[in-house]
Formats: structure tokens, C-alpha cells, sequence
């Protein structure tokens, strides 16, 4: 059944590799390269957004695995602002992941 106090925040939504006719809907500056959901789910909770990750198949391209967040609404801010600051924290968590994943490890 339909919340209508969440929405959805699919993976293709913020996919540097997607273009925007393909559904991407932030900025190429703002995206990610080939985002997962678990660090979308992790981008989502950082934010407090109460986030329920989905893997799944978006409609319109059904031939690719996906998957989506769905979050809470903020009723102050437009879905457009919220994707941004979701592709902010993505990249941060991006960044984060490869730091750890590329320091030496001491023998």
C-alpha cells in the first residue's frame, strides 16, 4: 500500500553513468559512479531520513537490477532539495569507503 508520508529515491536517480533522460535527477557534478544501495541506505541514515532500502527493477528498465530507499518526507523541503543533500552525504560516503579500503595495512 502507498505511504504517503515516504518517497522514493531510486538508485538511477543519482547514477553518474545514467543520463538524465535514463533518470538520472541531480546534477553530473552531484552523482556518484555506480552508487549501491547499501550506501545509499547508509547516506539515508545519516541524514535521518528513516530509510527502507529495496533491491528491485525501475520501471521504464526493466532489464537492470536496481533498487530504491524509500525515505521520509521532509514537509518543509521539495524532493529535489532532499535528493541533493542525499547525493552530498553519497559522495561523502563514497569517499569515505575508498579511504579506509586503500590505507596499507602495517605488518
Amino acid at each position: 500500500m502507498k505511504s504517503y508520508d515516504r518517497f522514493v529515491v531510486w538508485l538511477d536517480y543519482l547514477d553518474s553513468e545514467r543520463k538524465r533522460r535514463e533518470g538520472r535527477r541531480v546534477p553530473l557534478d552531484s552523482c556518484t559512479r555506480g552508487p549501491t544501495l547499501d550506501e545509499l541506505a547508509l547516506a539515508c541514515d545519516r541524514l535521518s531520513l528513516e530509510p527502507e532500502a529495496q533491491p528491485g527493477r525501475r520501471p521504464g528498465n526493466t532489464t537492470r537490477l536496481s533498487g530504491y530507499v524509500s525515505v521520509k518526507k521532509n514537509k518543509k523541503e521539495p524532493k529535489q532539495k532532499t535528493l541533493m543533500l542525499i547525493a552530498r552525504e553519497l559522495s561523502q560516503v563514497r569517499g569515505q569507503r575508498a579511504a579506509s579500503s586503500s590505507v596499507p595495512k602495517r605488518v
